[in-house]
């Protein structure tokens, strides 16, 4: 297996543990938080979701889905255009609202398809350039993918966490 057949199957994973962490819930379960302080599946679905539009179309130089393709306006949140979630208060988090599990889905699935458009047309070398030096040290288009397969692994584990909890 190499490169990007990797990088495809934890992109793959991904998406599989998103459509089974909201399959069935309705609005209320989507929302739910453990405590008022705790983060939704809504939101964290959201949020994994929004990184990964985010990042992965500043390094492949594309525009993000959210925007382009009008998921901003069908989510309908009192964001900014470019917020992706990061250092979101507990009141923010609470405003992550959907009606359904398949518009969550259906999000996911759009900046999947430009995702895995994107990792298809890279090569071993292209993980080595650096695309990020604001770091140190500076971060190479390899890691940047990696990182973001981890944050969305650690959110979505969240969600279906608390998918377990709404559940009992």
């Amino acid at each position: 297996m190499g490169s990007v057949e990797l990088l495809k199957d934890a992109f793959g994973r991904i998406q599989e543990e998103v459509h089974a962490a909201v399959d069935g819930l309705n609005a209320d379960q989507l929302a739910h938080r453990v405590d008022k302080h705790a983060n939704s599946i809504a939101w964290l679905v959201w949020h994994l979701t929004r990184v990964q539009d985010d990042h992965v179309a500043g390094v492949a130089g594309l525009d993000q889905v959210w925007t382009a393709k009008g998921w901003a306006d069908r989510f309908g949140l009192p964001f900014p255009a470019g917020d992706i979630g990061y250092g979101h208060s507990s009141a923010d988090v609470a405003k992550v609202r959907v009606d359904s599990p398949q518009l969550l889905v259906d999000y996911h699935d759009a900046v999947y398809e430009q995702t895995i458009g994107y990792v298809e047309g890279i090569s071993d070398d292209d993980l080595e350039v650096v695309v990020d030096e604001n770091w140190d040290p500076p971060v190479t288009l390899g890691v940047r993918l990696v990182s973001v397969i981890g944050d969305d692994l650690q959110h979505v584990g969240q969600a279906a966490f608390v998918r377990g909890i709404v559940l009992r």
